[in-house]
C-alpha cells in the first residue's frame, strides 16, 4: 500500500504499525516525533497505530548540538 512519508510516496506493507515503520527506517524513537494525518501520535501508541492506504506521515528527527 502507499503512504506519503515526509512528502514522498512510499510503499509499505499492509497493516504496518508506526513502530515497525520507525524501526524499518532505522530511527531512534526517543529522538523523533511522528504525525499521522496532521495529528501528533503519542509515542506509547506507535506499536498500536496501523497505517492505512493514503495516510500522510511526517517524522521529525531531533538533532542535538552544542
Amino acid at each position: 500500500m502507499r503512504v506519503m512519508l515526509n512528502g514522498e510516496s512510499r510503499n509499505v506493507r499492509e497493516g504496518v504499525t508506526v513502530d515497525e515503520l520507525v524501526r524499518d527506517l532505522g530511527l531512534n524513537q526517543r529522538r523523533i516525533a511522528v504525525e499521522v494525518n496532521r495529528d501528533i501520535l503519542p509515542r506509547d501508541q506507535y506499536g498500536e497505530h496501523q497505517l492505512h492506504e493514503g495516510d500522510v506521515v511526517e517524522i521529525v528527527q531531533f538533532i542535538g548540538g552544542g
